[in-house]
């Protein structure tokens, strides 16, 4: 028996846009957006995110320099900034005579992981009405800049960015890992056949390499396994925990 529906779909027909139309996105469509991502779970309804709307260019252009030059942080009609926010929970807690100044690694995590799923919420909630977008991890690149361009208080980080509006051209579908090799069963290890990780990695690094090939990037035979080397020696963003320690986020 075979399942769909529209949500699932969505999902895996989803590409990243980075090319849009001039056309506005009207305010009250974001808004909509928005309302609809923040019902997204939230880990003992403490709601640790805030959303920063980005319309002004000037910011933009901050933002795309921080972020590597990407040209659509600029183009694209609008930018959304999904941000771990904690102000909201220090409030709550001076009422009753304490602080979250002093926070450890969970709720640093916790606030992470809230601001992401109000993020992919709001993702999926643009594409049902025909919003294409992309996220940008990059304002991570300097997280400490990124608060400052974004005027964010003490105890609020940006997690990550995105880029939406009305598609002006979509690129075709970059392929995913065996769905085989990465679901297991009760325990990590048990999976439905047995393919090894060295045998999907193989296989990944092929199927890549001939995408790239189709779309004429220039890639290695060894695609996806010779990218992560690359992306992640040296280490990526290695400040990155200092920097937000010195934004409130102790991650200790």
């Amino acid at each position: 028996m075979s399942y769909s529906s529209e949500t699932i779909a969505l999902l895996n027909n989803r590409v990243s846009v980075r090319k849009f139309k001039s056309d506005p996105v009207p305010e009250a469509l974001i808004d909509e957006v928005l309302n609809a991502a923040f019902r997204a779970p939230t880990s003992s309804n403490i709601q640790s995110y805030s959303v920063i709307v980005v319309h002004d260019p000037a910011i933009r252009e901050q933002l795309a320099a921080l972020t590597g030059n990407q040209r659509h942080v600029i183009e694209a009609p609008v930018f959304l900034a999904f941000c771990a926010d904690l102000t909201r929970i220090e409030q709550a807690m001076a009422r009753h005579g304490h602080s979250i100044a002093d926070n450890n690694m969970e709720i640093g995590l916790v606030s992470s992981v809230d601001a992401s799923l109000v993020g992919m919420s709001a993702y999926l909630a643009a594409e049902s009405v025909g919003l294409k977008g992309v996220m940008i991890g990059a304002v991570r690149n300097d997280a400490v800049a990124a608060a400052r361009i974004l005027g964010l208080p003490p105890q609020v980080y940006c997690v990550f960015g995105m880029c939406l509006g009305w598609p002006d051209e979509a690129p075709p579908q970059k392929p995913r890992m065996d769905y085989s090799t990465m679901v297991h069963y009760e325990r990590h290890g048990a999976l439905r056949d047995n393919r090894t990780t060295a045998q999907s990695l193989d296989d990944y690094d092929a199927a890549l390499a001939k995408h790239y090939g189709s779309i004429g990037k220039p890639t290695t035979a060894d695609s996806w396994t010779h990218d992560m080397d690359k992306k992640f020696d040296p280490q990526l963003r290695d400040n990155l925990r200092q920097q937000l320690k010195e934004l409130g986020f102790d991650f200790r």
